[in-house]
């Protein structure tokens, strides 16, 4: 028997990593394997570092092209595939913060196009069928209204060293534009069922957690 595949999605800010936390500890006090990555994994793929690399000015135009930066994050998960799936057959729950969607959404949002044009097409093409990247069972979104998720990444930029706001995070409009296109993949269900859950209320991690071990 195989663990789930889990993914949290969000603007920066939303408060995935609180909510990660949260249900893990919730799912270790009920004796269930619980596993976590998290992407861009800036610190050990070579194509996030270059990522972010780019998202900070350093390599020349790179940041410019949306389908060049998303391929760097594709790359990423690519590499670490072989990683997900050893932890979804040794975990009940493998927990992952970002993942192919939130490609999907912010390069529809920095070309200003919907959940279902062309540009989530060809993410879908080229990280779930190109490079076999592992479909997750199950994505939540955590929606939070644009100024509350901005304030939020204010404080931690200002509160956590080496947290400065990258191009994407400090833009305002491509965070709104995003957060439009996360709601229109997870009415979709794109890929996988969505459940989206309001960052803003008290989070009920018992009965989260009881969803997600199916």
């Amino acid at each position: 028997m195989t663990g789930r595949l889990v993914v949290v999605e969000g603007l920066d800010g939303a408060g995935k990593r609180t909510l990660s936390d949260r249900v893990c500890a919730v799912l270790a006090a009920r004796d269930a394997r619980v596993a976590r990555i998290a992407f861009p994994r800036y610190d050990t793929d070579v194509h996030a570092e270059l990522a972010r690399d780019a998202l900070y000015g350093r390599l020349g135009d790179l940041a410019g092209s949306v389908h060049g930066m998303a391929l760097m994050f594709a790359l990423d998960r690519r590499a670490a595939a072989p990683e997900i799936r050893a932890a979804v057959r040794e975990h009940d729950v493998v927990l992952v913060d970002r993942y192919v969607a939130s490609n999907a959404a912010y390069g529809a949002a920095r070309l200003h196009q919907k959940a279902d044009g062309e540009f989530v097409e060809w993410v879908r093409e080229l990280e779930v069928e190109r490079f076999a990247i592992p479909v997750p069972d199950h994505q939540l979104l955590l929606a939070v209204p644009r100024a509350v998720a901005a304030a939020r990444a204010d404080h931690r930029e200002r509160t956590e060293p080496g947290r400065e706001r990258d191009a994407y995070e400090s833009d305002d409009g491509l965070q709104e534009r995003t957060g439009a296109a996360y709601a229109q993949l997870a009415a979709a269900d794109w890929l996988s069922p969505w459940t989206v859950l309001d960052g803003t209320a008290p989070l009920d991690a018992e009965a989260l957690a009881v969803q997600l071990l199916g």
